[in-house]
């Protein structure tokens, strides 16, 4: 069990470099053809205000566009070039939620960067593309966090585990990884035992961690309860505490909106995450 297909997508940031380092190691762990993805759009202007816009200024947009694109693909083949992976570029000028979520259907995992602030504006970004692939793609999404190096993903992997269907999704799509592990261990916040619907079962975490080592996978069951620290905190509190490299959770378990609004885990872990995030929904 591996990946065979690996997208990155890619853009003219300075923690794309990083990201594009992250699924090389792993395309050569599992042996997998990786694309580069570099999907670009300009604003949409209306057909009133576009008269009143000189020549120039559009020429002088199409020329910058370019240069970024040359530069992301010239970083991006040279970083793949002594990998040992095989890589392949593609360039897209269109709408880029829809554009990664569509080449992503026909890849095992995507590789995405965690949405920096401060890069707002540069080619190939947009706010919140992760969560829209995580939503719209169909596949899991391996998030990078923009800041930081992260030369080992998987040797140390926590599995946030809530009994939930998108939780049940995120362990079968992260098994490649979970199987080559050197250390796994779930984590149940706050569980409620039971046998009842939306529950962990009579021992939180033990069933999923029967599962597990069905595969061969060596896991520890950790359950924690707290009413003073939010789950999303208290997950990213023990990723420091056991030097967790890798997390893979579900995401968006209540409907995107109320998300939105109230909060909730998947966005908290989204930005303030220290470590690579496994994603499925």
């Amino acid at each position: 069990m591996s990946y065979r297909d690996i997208i990155v997508v890619l853009d003219d940031t300075a923690a794309c470099a990083e990201r594009v380092n992250v699924a090389l190691r792993l395309a050569a762990q599992h042996e997998a053809h990786l694309v580069g993805l570099f999907a670009m759009e300009f604003g949409y202007i209306p057909t009133y205000a576009e008269a009143q816009i000189p020549q120039e200024v559009f020429e002088q947009r199409q020329a910058m566009a370019e240069a970024a694109r040359e530069r992301v693909r010239q970083t991006f083949e040279g970083q793949g070039r002594n990998s040992g992976v095989t890589v392949e570029w593609r360039a897209i000028e269109d709408e880029v939620v829809a554009t990664v979520n569509l080449h992503s259907r026909y890849a095992d995992l995507v590789v995405i960067g965690q949405h920096d602030p401060s890069s707002t504006g540069a080619y190939g970004t947009q706010a919140d593309l992760a969560e829209h692939v995580v939503l719209g793609s169909g596949r899991p999404v391996l998030a990078v966090p923009c800041t930081g190096t992260f030369p080992v993903v998987g040797e140390r992997v926590m599995v946030a585990w809530d009994a939930s269907r998108e939780a049940a999704r995120a362990v079968s799509d992260a098994m490649p990884m979970l199987i080559g592990a050197k250390q796994v261990s779930t984590l149940s916040v706050n569980p409620t035992a039971g046998e009842t619907a939306g529950t962990h079962g009579d021992v939180p975490g033990a069933d999923i961690a029967r599962h597990l080592a069905r595969h061969g996978i060596k896991v520890e069951a950790q359950q924690l309860q707290t009413r003073d620290v939010t789950p999303a905190n208290m997950i990213l509190s023990r990723i420091a505490d056991e030097s967790v490299d890798l997390l893979v959770m579900g995401a968006y378990g209540h409907a995107r909106m109320r998300e939105l609004v109230l909060g909730g885990v998947t966005r908290e872990v989204m930005r303030q995450m220290t470590v690579p995030v496994l994603m499925s929904h």
